[in-house]
């Protein structure tokens, strides 16, 4: 949350276009999007109203799969904020999928979407909870609240007893020691970047170099 993954979406988008390539930068809050698997459940926001964490792994692979199928014949290149890390597998660790599951979910994927020769990019920060409580101090109490009400809702953190701000913290820390675990076995093209000093014209020129982009003016 607040990382800059809508931001550096929208800058890689930019640098592709400017090298002559099209793009197709897909939001997090684009709607239908293509491969978001909760956007037809009738609780999205509550998934685990309506699906098992299977059935939510399941209906994402098909959506990958029907994504890659119409895009990589297409000349614009995709850019998405968070799908892969964010969105379906935020739901699954709030469902209380089993890791396995989750493992497993993320080994299927990278198969899938590995046609498109993909590349990712994962920022990070060292001290979580200082990133949490920044963001929190930027966004204000109502969207504090949003997110305190919504994800401990979720039976995972039911389960763990968390609470309030304190229990959003924990959460992501343990979200946290999951995705930096599937991203160290991703068998794809990736970088990542510890974000905490925001010196993006430095973050920046690591991106433009790993894509071969024109350097920015």
């Amino acid at each position: 949350m607040g990382s800059g993954k809508s931001t550096t979406m929208r800058f890689i988008a930019r640098g592709l276009e400017a090298s002559g390539q099209s793009a197709l930068p897909l939001h997090e809050r684009t709607d239908p999007h293509p491969v978001r698997a909760t956007d037809e459940l009738e609780h999205w926001f509550e998934p685990w109203r309506d699906a098992t964490p299977q059935h939510l792994a399941d209906r994402g692979l098909a959506k990958w799969t029907a994504f890659v199928e119409a895009t990589q014949n297409d000349s614009a290149i995709p850019v998405l904020d968070g799908q892969l890390f964010h969105g379906d597998l935020t739901h699954l660790v709030l469902m209380d999928a089993d890791s396995a599951l989750i493992f497993h979910y993320i080994e299927a994927l990278a198969v899938v979407i590995a046609p498109l020769n993909p590349f990712i990019l994962y920022f990070w920060q060292k001290d979580l909870e200082k990133a949490v409580r920044t963001v929190c101090t930027e966004r204000g109490p109502e969207w504090i609240d949003y997110q305190v009400n919504w994800k401990l809702a979720g039976p995972y953190c039911v389960r763990k007893g968390y609470r309030g701000l304190d229990g959003l913290i924990a959460l992501y820390h343990d979200y946290r020691q999951i995705t930096d675990d599937l991203f160290e076995q991703l068998p794809l093209a990736k970088l990542a970047i510890e974000n905490s000093r925001r010196d993006w014209p430095s973050y920046e020129s690591q991106i433009v170099n790993a894509l071969q982009l024109p350097a920015r003016p």
